[in-house]
């Protein structure tokens, strides 16, 4: 049996599920400024595929990277962490 490639992975907040099968998934990070030093957040959105439709806005949710499934979506959820309160 052949090993798979290691899989990246995040964990961010969900954004928008008003699709069908599909969220956002918002990333933010905190890096330090290169000149001046101080932390800004900087924040990178993610289409991922939702097979059962179970995740809300505001859920955090860990994603996994998988071939591409549609022109914006290569990733997919693993696990909703948290639910929104």
């Amino acid at each position: 049996m052949e090993k798979r490639n290691l899989r990246k992975e995040r964990v961010g907040v969900v954004t928008s599920s008003k699709m069908e099968k599909s969220i956002v998934v918002a990333e933010v990070k905190k890096m330090k400024h290169p000149m001046y030093g101080k932390y800004v957040l900087k924040t990178k959105k993610y289409v991922a595929h939702d097979e059962t439709n179970d995740c809300n806005e505001g859920d955090t949710v860990r994603i996994m990277e998988t071939r591409p499934l549609s022109k914006s979506k290569c990733w997919r959820l693993v696990e909703i962490i948290e639910r929104a309160k």
